[in-house]
């Protein structure tokens, strides 16, 4: 599919979303939206987005987000899916790893480093911090007392 074809499949599903052309498609949507359309982007024939190769966190300063680059196997297209919440107290995002499974890891480790709870993860855990660890050491406001590293 082109672009274009993308934009107004994924518009079809939910009309709400932003949606820029990038590097990638780049498609944002609303948390309240997001399960809406991420099922859709894998079943969908005509979409087949069956490889999610990234799952990254954001911190944008006023707000923490996730992004979900996805392809498709089959057709070759990828887009960027984000989505994001204005909650830095106790931000939580819906899980996708049911639908692609290897997002289980990638969650865990925004989960860590950024704070961000996902939604129904069966395994919602520290991956690389203590358990003990206070913080969140990839947001923009985090402080670390003992850094060694000058800046």
């Amino acid at each position: 599919m082109t672009n274009e074809e993308l934009r107004k499949k994924i518009s079809e599903i939910v009309p709400q979303a932003v949606i820029e052309e990038q590097q990638y498609l780049t498609v944002s949507v609303e948390p309240k939206y997001f399960m809406t359309l991420m099922p859709k982007l894998k079943s969908d024939s005509d979409l087949a987005l069956d490889y999610m190769f990234n799952v990254s966190g954001v911190d944008y300063g006023d707000a923490l987000g996730v992004s979900y680059f996805l392809t498709s196997t089959k057709y070759g297209h990828t887009i960027l899916v984000k989505q994001k919440t204005s909650d830095r107290t106790k931000p939580e995002l819906e899980t996708v790893c049911h639908i692609w499974k290897t997002a289980e890891f990638h969650e865990r480790e925004i989960f860590d480093l950024y704070g961000i709870t996902f939604k129904n993860h069966p395994d919602m855990r520290r991956i690389f911090l203590e358990d003990d660890w206070n913080g969140h050491p990839l947001r923009k406001d985090y402080v670390d007392e003992v850094n060694m590293i000058l800046r």
